[in-house]
């Protein structure tokens, strides 16, 4: 038999996928993954699927709710200035706050990470960001998967996916259905941008003819990069001991794409509608600059960013001051923002204007 001609083979590396890289990208995560152990996991990785035990997670007739997110064009700004340890944050945050928001405990955490070419430090400092938004969010961070896709993605780009599982006792779902004319709108302030509206806000930055590492005109303390990748905050933990403590809460709605007014509805009874003062609402100088240097109107900003506020609390008039003193004990800035009242038209009622 004649000797096999090897002088044309092609190796897997030589079509731009590095497996070594992608063992060696496990070896370095595996300490990370393991900090985010909790009652139910054991964050071993490296197998074909996480476990998680709810029993041992102290449930005993629970309710499963599962959300998916990503971080949007956000991932352009970190790329392009090339800071990569927040937004991983931001990718557990955008996935765990639709979880709280149902009243649900968030439990574990998978994420996708896909690129062109793997480099092994960036996608650790990505993936070091997830670990530390697991951790904050009180979840176990059990598996996710690295594709490294030549072709289709530019040398150095990226993407993100996560996807959130947690659980509810069966009963204490949220919104309660008993939300009535006369209930409170409390407003928790956000970070910052969070995680929507950033094509637009590209694109401000772009007509503006600055770039990330412009000090940033709203804050000269850091770079324009560092104040938009300030991290989502998660809400998990102050809300879930609020709700335990009280059962006041009526419902809650993350602040995300659509702002306000297309947010808020998604938790209201089809006959009752929001009043919301936008005097009553702080909003950062971050919004400020935006709607400035971008002329956005009111009416724009208010559908697109959260405009400062990035969760929405509806609770019963008479527990409205104990749940925001609860809130604010685990350290929520907590505003009253406005009440619910009977719908005759728009769902969303705004009283005053934001202060641009």
């Amino acid at each position: 038999m004649a000797p096999i001609d090897n002088k044309n083979s092609l190796t897997y590396a030589d079509a731009g996928v590095d497996i070594d890289a992608g063992n060696a990208l496990v070896e370095a995560i595996k300490p990370i993954v393991k900090s985010t152990a909790r009652p139910g996991s054991d964050t071993l990785i490296g197998g074909f699927g996480g476990l998680f035990d709810l029993k041992a997670a102290g449930f005993k007739d629970p309710v499963l709710v599962a959300a998916n997110d990503g971080v949007g064009t956000k991932l352009r700004v970190a790329i392009e200035a090339g800071l990569h340890d927040s937004v991983g944050i931001d990718l557990v945050a955008m996935c765990v706050n639709d979880l709280v928001v149902q009243g649900a405990q968030p439990l574990f955490f998978l994420d996708y990470f896909a690129t062109g070419a793997l480099d092994v430090e960036e996608a650790t400092s990505v993936i070091s960001g997830i670990a530390e938004g697991c951790i904050e969010a009180g979840c176990a961070l059990i598996g996710g998967e690295t594709a490294e896709m030549p072709g289709m993605y530019a040398k150095g780009d990226y993407d993100l996916a996560g996807f959130a599982v947690g659980a509810v006792e069966r009963g204490s779902l949220l919104p309660s259905g008993e939300i009535k004319p006369g209930d409170k709108i409390l407003g928790l302030s956000s970070s910052g941008i969070h995680s929507n509206g950033f094509s637009l806000l590209r694109k401000i930055v772009e007509n503006a003819r600055l770039d990330w590492q412009s000090c940033a005109p709203f804050d000269n303390s850091q770079t324009l990069a560092r104040a938009f990748l300030t991290p989502t905050r998660i809400y998990v933990k102050s809300l879930l001991a609020a709700i335990a403590q009280n059962n006041g809460i009526r419902a809650l709605a993350h602040i995300t794409g659509g702002g306000l007014t297309e947010n808020i509805p998604r938790v209201l009874p089809k006959n009752l509608a929001v009043e919301i003062d936008l005097g009553k609402i702080d909003m950062p100088k971050i919004f400020h600059w935006l709607s400035k240097t971008g002329g956005i109107s009111e009416h724009e900003m208010l559908r697109t960013f959260n405009c400062g506020i990035g969760m929405v609390v509806i609770v019963d008039s008479s527990e409205c001051d104990l749940v925001g003193e609860l809130l604010e004990k685990d350290g929520e800035s907590v505003s009253l923002i406005g009440e619910v009242s009977e719908r005759t038209g728009e769902a969303v009622i705004y009283r005053n204007h934001l202060n641009l």
